[in-house]
């Protein structure tokens, strides 16, 4: 493998799930020349297990913690105070959202936060000991030379710290509820679309803030990553706002995003594009793949559809894919390479052999091509190094229920 590798494995896919797991695998990945490793969002999953759908943009999963020490949070005051209210609130108000709790904490009333304040003391904690392990992690890898890469989803969760601390930054009605939620129209992925029940930006207000809110998340998931990667980065262009009472993505309008405004906020964060992958894929409009490339920013190909009817017209295909795009064999949405090979048609089989000839180790054969195309950087899911059929899948996009389960064994990396 070259230098320009690097894995796909979130951090619950390790044997025990957990930070401390992280210096035996970045053994794995230096051994390896591997020099990126990729995560899902870190931020606290919901109650199915998704790290896409969390209460917090800015809090760090304290399930994958350990340890006791308590890293300094100095850096952190921005959102920290309203997550860590957010968190007490709502352990003491088991499934309700926060739009059920009562008038004074629902709408932050100063007294009634004070007091809660009080009891904060848990959150804070467990705050300061992730920012302690995660950060020891990181400093680890970069020692040995391995980038981390973070996942940054565009939305957040209407029972969010963020969106009941800073509901005017949100499209929500008189009672604090959505008024349309974000999704996607029917695609290659699913025919009824995909409603994501996330909640839609309220762009002008966050313009007149100087986009502050947006410059502090991208500033915290610098503090964490080396590299982020922007999940659904089209809709920074534009949004699919379906009704919040939908049965699914079906129904639904586009509503225009910032574009430059608020792109121009990010790499002024960042200070280097290069640190940017901004995740391009379903149908995308010419107009985005146009902003993507103003501003210098990487996108992604998946190899896995780049093999179907019209593979040469492909972005996907090998043969197309260039510098300016991050190359991965599938990702946490996709089946793994086996389980693709073992479902494909036979039009797919076809255009792979084409390129790969009668191979005995397609998934190998699959990721040497990944790993030798014109891009810059070339991702590979540990699924596929450890050649795993569907059983390894991480995610299936729409279902909710048995997701972001699979976890490897030590011995599986021999």
């Amino acid at each position: 493998m070259g230098d320009h590798v690097g894995i796909l494995c979130h951090l619950t896919s390790l044997p025990n799930g957990k930070i401390s797991d992280g210096e035996k695998f970045i053994s794995y990945l230096k051994a390896n020349n591997y020099t990126k490793w990729q995560f899902l969002p870190l931020t606290p999953p919901d109650k199915h297990g998704s790290p896409y759908a969390s209460p917090s943009a800015f809090a760090g999963n304290f399930g994958i913690c350990s340890g006791e020490v308590i890293g300094d949070l100095s850096t952190e005051e921005y959102w920290l105070d309203d997550w860590i209210l957010f968190a007490t609130i709502a352990e003491h108000f088991p499934g309700k959202n926060w739009t059920e709790w009562p008038e004074e904490l629902r709408n932050r009333d100063p007294v009634a936060m004070a007091k809660w304040r009080t009891k904060a003391n848990l959150a804070l904690t467990r705050q300061g000991i992730f920012q302690h392990e995660w950060l020891a992690m990181k400093e680890l890898a970069n020692e040995q030379g391995i980038d981390l890469i973070g996942d940054l989803p565009i939305f957040v969760s209407h029972h969010s710290a963020d969106v009941w601390a800073n509901p005017e930054l949100f499209q929500l009605d008189e009672n604090g509820l959505p008024t349309v939620v974000a999704g996607v129209p029917p695609d290659y992925f699913s025919e009824t679309g995909q409603k994501w029940n996330t909640v839609l930006y309220n762009w002008p207000a966050h313009e007149q803030t100087g986009w502050r809110w947006w410059r502090e998340r991208m500033a915290r998931i610098l503090r964490l990553f080396d590299i982020v990667r922007i999940d659904h980065f089209r809709g920074f262009h534009s949004a699919w706002a379906v009704p919040r009472t939908a049965e699914d993505g079906v129904i639904g309008e586009w509503q225009e995003g910032p574009k430059d405004a608020l792109i121009e906020q990010l790499i002024d964060i960042a200070q280097d594009e290069s640190r940017i992958i901004a995740e391009d894929l379903g149908i995308i409009p010419q107009e985005v793949v146009d902003l993507r490339l103003k501003f210098n920013l990487r996108g992604m190909a998946i190899l896995q559809f780049g093999f179907g009817e019209d593979y040469r017209a492909s972005p996907h295909h090998p043969d197309n894919i260039n510098e300016m795009q991050v190359v991965y064999t599938g990702t946490h949405d996709n089946d793994t390479l086996l389980g693709w090979w073992h479902s494909a048609d036979d039009e797919v089989v076809a255009n792979v052999t084409a390129m790969i000839g009668d191979s005995d180790d397609v998934v190998a054969s699959l990721i040497d091509v990944a790993s030798n195309c014109a891009a810059i950087l070339c991702i590979i899911p540990l699924q596929d190094i450890l050649r795993l059929d569907t059983s390894g899948r991480m995610n299936v996009p729409g279902v909710e229920q048995g997701n972001w389960q699979w976890r490897f064994d030590w011995d599986d990396l021999n």
